[in-house]
């Protein structure tokens, strides 16, 4: 088993290439997206969130309110510490689940956002990152996901430089360009991991 950390900056083009990864057989295990299931209704985690953030974090459906969580926990470093306790935890359980299920020679792609900026790239046998450009991020996330020019520059300058994901990267995406440029450097990187796959499994 090969065990890769995929990350990039906001509007770098990471979930394109974790598509792309997964189409061609990657076992993908999406942080983000997990951290929205442990905490779906009827959840441990959810109740857990609601006893130490307070009722006021539910929709009245008894969904969390993102919106509202957020605007609560990233002005108060303390509780944003505590739903960090609450989530994280199990995030990397259910993770270990998902990779423990995959077969020997498989690649394991978990796409982590906050890989560079919370130190993860030991947990990974290679890291790779998707790189762009800051103008073509800002470019993307202003054209594409709507957002207005200091949205954008704020949601940029909240991650880690470009240069500090490269400083930990084994393999270097370059996503510059249209969407027809990145697929073929995707499968390129497909066929090197699914090589040090192999390689991996029979040596261990």
């Amino acid at each position: 088993m090969l065990k890769v950390g995929l990350t990039g900056g906001i509007g770098a083009g990471k979930s394109e290439v974790s598509r792309l990864l997964a189409s061609y057989g990657a076992v993908l295990i999406d942080a983000d997206k997990i951290a929205r299931e442990v905490v779906e209704p009827g959840t441990p985690g959810l109740s857990a969130v609601v006893e130490a953030l307070g009722p006021e974090v539910l929709t009245a459906e008894g969904t969390l309110d993102r919106p509202k969580l957020g605007s609560i926990v990233f002005a108060d470093p303390e509780r944003l510490a505590t739903l960090n306790a609450i989530v994280h935890p199990l995030v990397g359980a259910r993770s270990m689940e998902l990779e423990a299920a995959a077969g020997p020679d498989a690649v394991v792609v978990h796409d982590v956002p906050l890989l560079t900026e919370n130190n993860l790239a030991g947990l990974y046998d290679l890291v790779a990152v998707v790189d762009a450009s800051p103008e073509t991020q800002l470019d993307r996330l202003v054209r594409l996901r709507g957002m207005t020019e200091s949205e954008a520059r704020a949601r940029m300058a909240a991650q880690a430089t470009r240069e500090q994901r490269r400083a930990i990267a084994d393999l270097v995406i370059d996503n510059e360009g249209p969407l027809e440029q990145l697929e073929p450097q995707v499968r390129k990187v497909w066929a090197e991991l699914s090589r040090r796959a192999v390689a991996e499994s029979g040596a261990s």
